[in-house]
């Protein structure tokens, strides 16, 4: 069992070192530990603090692309480099790394396929009342979203199965943690969060500019990721509040049509006909986007098929390198002695 543990970076040349220098070797369950560190197009040494620390691997994007793309490259990477699990931390050193064990161990054990360390919100110390309820009505909505039970959706500090992380398909370039959270609980991945600890906070977020900023992004997010998995749902909902609107009014000019002459009320028989004919739409739009969605779902486990054969693919060319190089060596041994 191989464990990767990755850190999209952006920037982080003076916290870095610290990140790395606290990260563990050993881990139980795994017989080999690696680093990866994903430079997001930083400006600063990054990459360089990367190396000199130890990383086994530093991933370099020509420019910053944005944290869900760092990620998603993160995995590829991890996944390239034999990773049996892969386990995402920031590289500001947010996390305590000692819970990096406790974090892969229901993974190694056979019961989750991604695991989300889960902060203690409510007593967080360094989080504002608001920024507490903000955080627990947003893990709320995931939830409700994703039909999971984890505590903390927007942790970054989580572990990845191989198929889950093969799985895993990121749209936003804005983050990845409601994505995934959505994404795996809507599929055949089992999900769960282990309690965390955390470490004093060494610089502001960067993913956002203020509380109404994320909230605006992230609720985006939901919806945008929810009607991928859900179209006919989200759909569904206002088609039947237009019907019922369309239902009211012409009942009402019914009304008045059999109570009196039912002048003067043709307004409701006209904008109750608008409203069943948008209900109308909006179901055959649902109708049209449930079909997409099982065309997305056919493409994605096509994807997961693709990269499975690409990864064997290369761990083959791999193997063969490796027996030609130790052929030839030999041959030449063989020569040198004659």
């Amino acid at each position: 069992m191989r464990l990767v543990i990755q850190i999209p970076c952006l920037n982080e040349a003076e916290t870095l070192g610290k990140t790395l220098g606290v990260l563990p070797r050993e881990v139980p369950g795994f017989s080999e530990v690696l680093w990866l560190v994903v430079d997001d197009g930083s400006t600063d040494d990054t990459a360089r603090i990367a190396r000199d620390h130890g990383a086994d691997a530093v991933v370099s994007l020509t420019q910053n692309k944005g944290l869900a793309v760092a990620f998603a490259s993160g995995l590829d990477a991890a996944l390239r480099m034999g990773a049996d699990v892969i386990v995402n931390t920031d590289g500001d050193n947010q996390y305590d790394a000692a819970d990096i064990a406790k974090l892969t161990e229901p993974i190694v054990a056979g019961r989750a396929d991604l695991v989300i360390g889960s902060r203690d919100i409510r007593n967080h110390p360094e989080f504002s009342p608001l920024k507490k309820r903000l955080q627990r009505l947003g893990s709320w909505t995931v939830r409700q979203a994703s039909a999971t039970d984890v505590a903390d959706v927007t942790s970054g500090f989580r572990a990845y199965s191989r198929e889950a992380a093969l799985a895993a398909n990121v749209v936003s370039r804005f983050t990845y943690t409601l994505e995934t959270v959505i994404q795996a609980g809507k599929s055949d991945l089992a999900v769960t969060d282990v309690p965390v600890r955390v470490n004093p906070t060494t610089r502001p977020s960067r993913l956002f500019k203020s509380k109404r900023q994320y909230v605006r992004r992230a609720a985006g997010t939901i919806v945008r990721v929810y009607a991928m998995h859900e179209p006919l749902r989200v759909f569904a909902v206002p088609a039947a509040l237009f019907a019922a609107v369309g239902v009211f009014l012409f009942a009402r000019f019914g009304w008045f049509l059999v109570t009196s002459d039912g002048s003067g009320h043709v307004q409701s028989l006209i904008i109750g006909a608008v409203s069943l004919l948008v209900a109308m739409q909006l179901v055959m739009l649902g109708v049209l986007a449930d079909l997409l969605r099982a065309n997305r779902v056919i493409a994605e486990r096509t994807l997961r098929r693709v990269r499975t054969i690409e990864l064997d693919v290369g761990t083959l060319l791999n193997e063969r390198q490796a027996a030609e190089r130790r052929r030839f060596e030999n041959v030449s041994g063989e020569g040198t002695d004659h």
